[in-house]
């Protein structure tokens, strides 16, 4: 295996995918996995789509990269957003691919210019509602 941290392709969907959240909100959410040495799309979630949603689309015993796009209100009731990058890896994976999703997740990360929050999850309650809110404010 070539080495991850510089042998890592992202595939170009991924950014077309993440600037299309940023720029023009056409999604909640977008989940990437990595398959034959390159980050691929692996879920879209539409712009209705709820936290819950996106919670709900990661694996139980599978690693993920995964960019949100949050919306709150401030305390002075000002509508805000904004975009998580979350990395998933949840204790029930395998080892070496927790090592190849850590070692190449700056790379990635590069990759997606605007992320503003990252977070990083091996449980659900690691990454919930009330995490990701006091995240954003």
């Amino acid at each position: 295996m070539a080495n991850a941290a510089s042998g890592m392709a992202v595939h170009d969907d991924c950014k077309l995918r993440f600037q299309e959240l940023k720029a023009k909100r056409n999604y909640r959410f977008v989940t990437f996995k990595i398959e034959d040495q390159q980050v691929t799309i692996d879920k879209i979630g539409g712009p209705n789509e709820t936290y819950d949603d996106f919670t709900n689309s990661l694996p139980v015993n599978e690693c993920r990269y995964a960019v949100f796009d949050f919306d709150f209100t401030t305390d002075e009731n000002v509508q805000k957003s904004k975009i998580f990058f979350i990395t998933w890896c949840p204790d029930t994976s395998k080892v070496r691919m927790k090592m190849v999703y850590a070692s190449s997740k700056d790379r990635f990360k590069r990759e997606l210019d605007g992320i503003q929050v990252e977070l990083q999850a091996t449980d659900p309650s690691e990454m919930s509602l009330d995490i990701v809110k006091s995240r954003a404010i």
